[in-house]
């Protein structure tokens, strides 16, 4: 299974970013998805994840500027990042909860995306 995140980049204080994460390989079936951020020498924390049915949970932090959605038939999960701030700086990371044409469940992680919010 590999789980490959893209979209991150450069972009000034009250602008847009779209990431996007795709799960691929050996796929029965997936669960949750999420999105964590983790800011330069600290903690990586969930930002927003999302239910196989499509409920999404957020980060007071993000609540109003992001959203988070999926694509079932793609296994792929997007985060929406509006209004950006400094403090949304940082690498982030997508986070796969599924279970294998094995019936292992397990929980992947991807490599990291880079976000960089400045004037």
């Amino acid at each position: 299974v590999q789980v490959v995140e893209s979209g991150g980049g450069f972009v000034q204080p009250g602008g847009s970013l779209r990431l996007s994460c795709a799960a691929s390989g050996s796929i029965f079936s997936i669960y949750s998805m999420g999105w964590y951020h983790q800011g330069p020498g600290k903690q990586r924390d969930l930002v927003a994840g999302i239910t196989s049915g499509g409920r999404g949970n957020y980060a007071d932090s993000v609540k109003g500027r992001f959203t988070i959605s999926r694509d079932n038939a793609e296994n792929t999960v997007y985060l929406q990042m509006n209004s950006l701030k400094p403090e949304d700086t940082g690498v982030y990371f997508c986070n796969v909860d599924l279970i294998t044409d094995r019936h292992s469940r397990n929980v992947y992680w991807g490599q990291g995306t880079q976000v960089t919010v400045s004037s």
